[in-house]
């Protein structure tokens, strides 16, 4: 086994070991001073193992790990945010009871999260794939709230929908390409040709498409988000998303064009854009605001992948990956945020709140950030013509949403006015922030191929500041004019569904009385026949 291969086999061996070590009463009591140390394999293999690989036994039975370039990017992302929510959850997590079934919970959701990224054959990758949408539950139900355990059951049963789908175009992928455990590149290899490719892509784009929050599979983000602890938010919307992103990635064909699947994930990508801002500025709680935020980077995100789809250009996945990095590290940063703003009274809230702002306009592409220099590389696949336009507007769109977002955090009322958040908080939502500024700048050229100077000339910094200021000036108009938006439920569309059943149930009660009656009484029932009949022949005679 190569030092690459040992890297990548402790990625997933660390956080499973320490999940079999909570059995010992000693490992428990300190099993949240080590949560930051599950995921440091990760975050090495990411820096230096690139292209490793490792194979646990032949096939079918086989266990393939492999890194690519926008696996490892994802990888060290995740790993780098896992480490820093660990460290947070460790202070935040301090005054709970029950912190011990969280900390396994958060084990096996990040044992899920990074094996995504280095598995490489098909029945390994359904396996990750399925521990971090099932594990994940433990961390939405952890408050044992009546809201937690609704949005836990919501969020379990769209995670169990999403796997029946993916199982489902597995088998048809695997059916159409090599028998037994294929890998996941040459079962894809063979989905252009297959029978069946239309169905797969279908069941394909459902499955990951409901762990990224695409409308209409989105209901269950902003239902789980705001009710699970603080540093389970931060990697349940800057990670956990992350595994439909590259699911996507691995198993859509980039070789070929696809014109039309490609244009029907721009349309559906940048509908969920608009979607995802629309919903969040009629919400008033920011960790909801944030939720639906994510809804709508996701689908910029997708609709990134559909020009790439579009045009047959493999290369997206590294811009992808690119600008999902940028997203999981502002996502992290905000979410944590959050917590420190509440924790940090009024007399000293200058400092974070600015910190804040940075990250926040990040999303929506404020220069010389790591959003900036994201949407400058989606650039490239989403061109200049009506989806460009519509994206950069989602961009104004954005701001918007996070202005609304500052706002709400603004006022949001601290503990004591006095109050300073320990270091336990600020260290890591600092240097994640940190972190997000420093690795967008440090993997542009690597990724994009251009010269980090392209993202500052003029007309670069020109197309990432009209969106702010459009956004900017929305909100003014919006808070000038006294409209009011209306109140829509955190879920929106599930929510509102199940807001109907009751007047649905009255109508199929109110269908079988009548039915009952018009069988009690026999001329009724002839009557009702004879005017259809007579309606029938009168709509059969007319010109």
């Amino acid at each position: 086994m190569t030092f690459a291969g040992t890297l990548l086999a402790a990625s997933l061996a660390t956080p499973l070991a320490f999940v079999a070590l909570c059995l010992l009463p000693a490992f428990r009591r300190r099993v949240f001073d080590l949560l930051p140390l599950a995921p440091l394999p990760a975050l090495v293999a990411a820096l230096i193992a690139p292209d490793g690989s490792w194979v646990l036994a032949p096939a079918p039975m086989r266990l393939v790990l492999a890194l690519d370039a926008p696996g490892a990017v994802l990888l060290g992302g995740a790993a780098l945010l896992w480490a820093a929510a660990g460290l947070y959850a460790r202070a935040y997590m301090a005054p709970d009871p029950t912190r011990i079934s969280f900390a396994v919970w958060w084990l096996l959701t990040l044992a899920g999260s990074l094996g995504v990224f280095i598995v490489a054959d098909m029945t390994s990758f359904y396996l990750m794939f399925s521990l971090v949408s099932l594990a994940a539950y433990g961390l939405v139900a952890h408050e044992g709230t009546p809201r937690a355990e609704s949005a836990s059951l919501t969020y379990m049963a769209l995670a169990v929908l999403g796997e029946a789908f993916l199982l489902l175009g597995f088998v048809l992928l695997a059916t159409a390409g090599p028998t037994g455990n294929p890998l996941i590149a040459d079962a894809v290899a063979s989905l252009p040709t297959s029978p069946w490719r239309d169905a797969t892509l279908v069941l394909l784009i459902l499955g990951f498409g409901l762990k990224m929050g695409l409308v209409p599979l989105h209901v269950w983000m902003p239902l789980a988000h705001p009710i699970a602890p603080m540093p389970a938010s931060a990697v349940l919307s800057g990670i956990i998303v992350k595994a439909g992103v590259i699911g996507l990635i691995r198993f859509l064909p980039f070789d070929q064009p696809a014109a039309d699947w490609g244009t029907g994930l721009i349309v559906l990508g940048l509908f969920t854009a608009c979607y995802g801002v629309a919903i969040g500025i009629t919400q008033s709680h920011p960790k909801t605001v944030l939720a639906y935020s994510t809804v709508s980077q996701m689908g910029l995100i997708a609709a990134i992948i559909g020009a790439g789809l579009e045009l047959g250009d493999a290369g997206v996945s590294r811009l992808v990956a690119y600008y999902a990095l940028h997203h999981m590290l502002v996502k992290g940063a905000l979410f944590m945020g959050v917590g420190v703003m509440a924790a940090t009274g009024a007399r000293h809230r200058t400092l974070a709140l600015g910190v804040m702002a940075v990250m926040a306009l990040s999303l929506a592409g404020l220069p010389l950030t790591s959003g900036a220099l994201a949407k400058y590389a989606a650039k490239g696949p989403l061109g200049d013509g009506l989806a460009g336009t519509l994206a950069a507007l989602s961009a104004a769109g954005s701001a918007l949403l996070m202005l609304h977002f500052l706002r709400l955090v603004a006022k949001d009322p601290p503990v004591r006015a006095d109050a300073v958040a320990g270091w336990g908080l600020l260290a890591p939502w600092l240097a994640t922030a940190a972190a997000s500024l420093l690795a967008g700048w440090m993997l542009f050229a690597p990724v994009t191929g251009d010269a980090p100077e392209s993202a500052l000339a003029p007309a670069a910094l020109w197309d990432a500041t009209w969106p702010l200021l459009l956004g900017a000036l929305l909100a003014f108009g919006l808070a000038r004019s006294g409209i009011r938006l209306p109140k829509i439920p955190e879920g929106d569309i599930a929510v509102l569904a199940m807001c109907a059943l009751p007047a649905v149930r009255r109508i199929g009660d109110g269908a079988e009385r009548l039915d009952a009656a018009l069988r009690r009484w026999p001329v009724a029932g002839l009557a009702l026949m004879a005017i259809m009949l007579v309606l029938g022949a009168t709509l059969g005679a007319a010109p």
